[in-house]
């Protein structure tokens, strides 16, 4: 052969060499290993590898033709056509094993698988498991992992179930059924026993089964907004929150939002949105809330739709609101104030004429208590006869026995216990008092201050008058059947009450004494103010008048 025809064969052999396609890759498998262990591999496209002649296949370690992977059987490591065997593993067998298959017809293949060996003392590492199984039933069912399980099938071994490294006895089928997976969970090891060129090799999955948390799906409920319309202010900031309550634990099923005149919210100047999905304690409830923050109104977000909705596992739901103008507070707050100072007007008007106006109806209103007031008298007059100065004594005498009855009986209807004018001479004094006080319903006291021994008048021993005062305070201050009304008659001086007794500074300080303005002009008019003031703390309706008796 000469020269130039080698060379043409050797250009031709090259080209056709790198003229070959290139070959097809498939997807890389994956698997952590235990050492000791064995494991029989077989590319995930092969449904039966048996039928594919073994002279296709070569195997190399990490991609390297140096690293040719032997088909001799007594080898720890070897190939039968496109089924790879590790028998009794080694960390430094960890690494990516590559089988290119060249066929017949002109095709290539390549298939990948990456070993990675743990050591015997790393056995719990969480990376050995195949995944873990999530159960919220009662029942479950684990399955066998598949490269062991395809182990045992394709060399007729048995299999062993453990549970957290502890034999399960009986149990030597490619599934474990789990009676009560909340008590029952952990970490459930299917082992098969198989057999290779009269050896016994052992292959092991691990799985985790865990409880899941019940996941209750309803109908989702809008909580805010409740209301069709919300109030806001041109030129100012808003926020539109939109709150959906969902099932028990249901996570991403549940989630609100927010459109705009019926398109879906997408950012834009003067709009964002914020989205929150939070599960409640202890109800497990899960509420989604979106937020909608206007940075400021304007005049075309009032014509604006805002719709809050959320779509959950099994039912959705929608509600729209929309902004309107907020209304002045002005007029509000002037109604407020015009019904505050009603409120306060009329408060200091009845206080200022509670007296005129309780005499003005007292006429209206029914007496049915005083039908069953069988007492005879209105008032029994109770004054001071001691101890006075001529001048006082005189004007007291004639207030007593003039000014008093004039206005109250003449006048206003009343009949009064006048000691010397109402008593019976020749009876017992003493009992006349006592009688004659239970038949009155009230006591009138007349202070007669500015006398010498005002203090003295209750210490004194029971002459006319005296005894008076006596009955009248066991009457108002220890059985508290009478009401007392003080007039007081004359100027107390700059000591004021601090000189009366005990008994009448306890009586004063219950009701304030009416001073009588003697020397005031219209003083003896039945209207005016002093008498009003008395004729309030006399009974509404007076006894029945009183048989004529003959003035003293």
């Amino acid at each position: 052969m000469d020269t130039s025809r080698l060379l043409l064969i050797l250009v031709l052999s090259e080209y056709s060499e790198t003229t070959k396609p290139p070959c097809d890759d498939y997807k890389k498998e994956s698997f952590n290993l235990l050492e000791g262990e064995s494991f029989y591999f077989v590319p995930y496209v092969f449904y039966d590898i048996s039928t594919i002649p073994h002279e296709e296949f070569t195997w190399y370690k990490n991609n390297s033709k140096v690293e040719l992977i032997s088909s001799d059987e007594k080898d720890r490591i070897h190939h039968h056509g496109g089924a790879l065997f590790f028998l009794n593993l080694h960390p430094e067998d960890s690494g990516l094993y590559t089988a290119r298959q060249m066929i017949q017809s002109g095709g290539c293949s390549n298939y990948y698988v990456k070993v990675t060996v743990f050591r015997t003392s790393d056995k719990n590492n969480s990376k050995l498991l195949y995944g873990q199984i999530k159960n919220s039933d009662v029942n479950k069912w684990i399955q066998c992992p598949d490269p062991v399980k395809k182990t045992c099938n394709v060399f007729k071994g048995n299999f062993t179930w453990y549970k957290n490294l502890t034999l399960l006895h009986g149990k030597h089928e490619n599934y474990l059924r789990v009676k009560n997976a909340k008590e029952d969970k952990g970490i459930y090891t299917c082992v098969c026993t198989w057999t290779h060129n009269n050896k016994v090799y052992n292959s092991s999955g691990s799985r985790m089964l865990i409880m899941r948390k019940p996941v209750g799906h309803r109908e989702v409920e809008i909580v805010s907004p409740i209301n069709k319309e919300q109030s806001a202010d041109e030129g100012v900031g808003i926020k539109l929150n939109c709150s959906v309550v969902c099932g028990a634990d249901v996570g991403n099923d549940c989630k609100a939002g927010w459109s705009i005149n019926g398109k879906p919210f997408s950012p834009k100047d003067g709009y964002s949105q914020t989205i929150e999905t939070v599960t409640e304690k202890p109800s497990l409830k899960t509420i989604s809330t979106a937020i909608l923050a206007i940075e400021k109104v304007s005049a075309q977000d009032f014509q604006t739709e805002f719709k809050c909705s959320v779509e959950g596992f099994y039912s959705a739901n929608s509600t729209t609101l929309s902004l309107k103008r907020r209304e002045s507070i002005i007029p509000l707050v002037v109604g407020k104030l015009c019904v505050l100072f009603f409120c306060v007007f009329a408060a200091v008007l009845g206080k200022c004429f509670i007296i005129d106006l309780t005499l003005f109806f007292r006429p209206y209103l029914p007496g049915s208590k005083h039908t069953k007031d069988t007492r005879m008298y209105d008032a029994y007059v109770v004054y001071q006869t001691q101890n006075l100065d001529k001048i006082t004594e005189d004007r007291l005498c004639w207030f007593v026995t003039n000014t008093l009855p004039s206005v109250l009986e003449e006048k206003c209807g009343y009949r009064l216990f006048i000691q010397g004018r109402d008593d019976i001479p020749g009876e017992d004094y003493l009992e006349q008092v006592e009688h004659w006080m239970q038949q009155s319903r009230r006591l009138i006291v007349i202070l007669t201050l500015g006398s010498e021994s005002q203090a003295d008048i209750t210490e004194k021993t029971p002459v006319m008058g005296g005894f008076d005062w006596q009955v009248g305070f066991h009457h108002a201050l220890v059985q508290t059947e009478m009401k007392v009304i003080l007039i007081q008659f004359g100027d107390p001086g700059p000591q004021g009450y601090a000189n009366l007794s005990p008994s009448l500074q306890h009586l004063i300080h219950k009701s304030v004494p009416i001073k009588w303005p003697e020397s005031s002009r219209g003083a003896t008019a039945w209207n005016s103010r002093f008498w009003k003031r008395v004729r309030y703390l006399m009974p509404a309706t007076p006894a029945m008048k009183r048989q004529q008796s003959s003035n003293i």
